[in-house]
């Protein structure tokens, strides 16, 4: 790998990601997710919409891999991975949020 692809990869995925056509609210919440396997895994959200988010976290996954993550006031949700690199990973929620709920758990995470 050349010196400086890293920084290339991470441009690419900032770029598909800025290509959402569902806006992101940033935040900056501690969850954890259970893997497949029921593992825990401590990550950090930084942004979410009502369909998804992406997250800061030290998880071995690969795209289509379902998570349970842990969500401030409805519990626990599942999530596929849509992508993962270097620390970084975007799900989809299995079912998306309504609006009045999505605002009720965007509120939580900004309390959190």
């Amino acid at each position: 790998m050349k010196s400086g692809s890293v920084g290339v990869a991470a441009s690419a995925v900032d770029w598909m990601w800025d290509q959402r056509s569902e806006p992101r609210d940033a935040v900056h919440h501690r969850t954890r997710a259970a893997r497949p396997d029921g593992r825990l895994v401590p990550m950090l959200i930084v942004n979410t919409s009502q369909s998804g988010l992406m997250a800061r976290c030290d998880l071995p996954c690969e795209e289509g891999d379902k998570l349970r993550i842990d969500l401030p006031q409805i519990g626990h949700i599942t999530a596929e991975v849509r992508w993962c690199l270097g620390g970084r990973l975007g799900c989809r929620f299995e079912r998306p949020f309504g609006l009045a709920e999505y605002y009720t758990v965007l509120a939580a995470m900004r309390r959190a």
